[in-house]
């Protein structure tokens, strides 16, 4: 088995590409970047996963002077300090803290009064996988951290604007299929209804290569432990490298509109499958892949695997877990879209937008539902449709919990 660059395998056979595709992008903006992040201020809600550490990563090259990352992943932030303080030319600011809380918790406001204001501020704090729809327990958490906690962090930020905030969203979020990219839906509207305070933007990027907890980082695991690939045939996903995820959320941060959807420009033909992926993975890694019939005879095979192994067993599969669509897209034919002002990012222009008061009551009747002692999935995906009409769930029975 060779030793994993998993850099180098992501531009070779997942992004087809050695650079970012939007290095260009930002080069032709390095000076409004400057001028918006040197100096400046920062928070970072959500910094230790995938997307809010390559946030970071992209900032640090506009030299801010404070840095406040917050997570309740305590693990993740000391990884992420340990990172940033061991890579090359990473200008780290003087006054760097980490906080391993969450977002809506008292003491979390209690730091944002004393250690704000701040001139920029991005939230990547958010449930991102279809699986946490599999039960109504699972649903109420994700329902409270997409669209609650934001609700009052928007309400706070009122109180103290910053010069930017952005909020990550997802490509799910357009014509949604599962639970998870119905409420990232809902946020969007919520963003819209306060758009008019302050600076706020948001940004649908496609699936984010090798991001922690996603399927193709399991693959990492799977092999470490000897144990089978598993992946769906059927399933067509955009891709993008973590250093192009940061670059996305920073150019939407910083140099967006308030009210805009930021989203890559991508083609259709551009769409890989897991199974295809895992196929370059194994070849990557020097096995052959070993297509088996079930999931139990992929671990029988993975069982007997030794040093000598030239074959890995893998189980690849059609798709039938709720909520999964059979390919993404990133606006729907309503949206106005503005294809000129990137060269590779698409700007969904604001629209029409529901009042604050409007959402309040939106969200107050989704709270008596989920307070509800007899709440259950089917309550709550009626409520969403109402409220989302383009939300069209795919319900099958089956979660991915009952998949390797």
């Amino acid at each position: 088995m060779k030793t994993l660059d998993i850099s180098n395998f992501i531009k070779k056979h997942i992004i087809f590409r050695n650079e970012s595709m939007f290095d260009n992008d930002i080069n032709l903006n390095k000076n409004k970047l400057v001028d918006s992040i040197y100096n400046k201020s920062v928070l970072v809600i959500g910094g230790a996963g995938s997307i809010g550490s390559s946030f970071i990563k992209e900032l640090l090259n506009y030299k801010p002077s404070k840095l406040i990352v917050v997570d309740i992943n305590e693990n993740g932030l000391t990884e992420l300090t340990r990172d940033l303080r061991s890579t090359l030319d990473l200008a780290i600011p003087n006054y760097y803290k980490t906080y391993a809380m969450s977002f809506d918790d008292l003491i979390f406001y209690k730091m944002f009064k004393n250690e704000g204001p701040f001139d920029i501020i991005a939230n990547f704090a958010a449930h991102k996988h279809v699986r946490s729809e599999k039960d109504h327990y699972s649903i109420f958490s994700l329902i409270e951290n997409n669209i609650f906690k934001a609700e009052l962090l928007l309400k706070e930020l009122k109180k103290f604007p910053p010069k930017h905030f952005f909020c990550v969203s997802t490509d799910k979020a357009s014509n949604p299929a599962n639970i998870m990219g119905a409420s990232k839906k809902i946020m969007e509207e919520l963003i819209m209804a306060y758009s008019d305070h302050y600076s706020i933007t948001t940004a649908r990027f496609a699936n984010v290569a090798f991001s922690n907890g996603s399927l193709l980082d399991g693959f990492i695991s799977r092999i470490f432990k000897k144990q089978p690939i598993s992946a769906p045939t059927d399933v067509k996903r955009y891709f993008v490298s973590p250093k192009e995820s940061g670059q996305i959320c920073l150019i939407a941060c910083v140099l967006g509109s308030t009210g805009e959807i930021f989203f890559p420009k991508l083609k259709q033909s551009q769409m890989l499958t897991f199974s295809d992926i895992s196929n370059s993975f194994l070849k990557y890694m020097g096995y052959k892949p070993l297509v088996c019939r079930s999931e139990q005879e992929a671990k029988e095979k993975a069982n007997k695997l030794d040093k000598d192994s030239t074959e890995y067993p893998v189980y690849y599969f059609k798709t039938e877990t709720s909520g999964e669509k059979d390919f993404e897209e990133f606006f729907t034919n309503n949206e106005k879209i503005d294809l000129n002002r990137f060269n590779n990012l698409g700007v969904i222009k604001k629209s029409s937008k529901k009042s604050i008061k409007e959402m309040d009551r939106i969200i107050a009747e989704l709270k008596n539902i989920l307070l509800e002692n007899s709440f259950n999935k089917q309550k709550i995906v009626l409520k969403l449709q109402e409220i989302v009409p383009e939300f069209n769930h795919i319900e099958t029975g089956k979660n991915l919990d009952e998949k390797m």
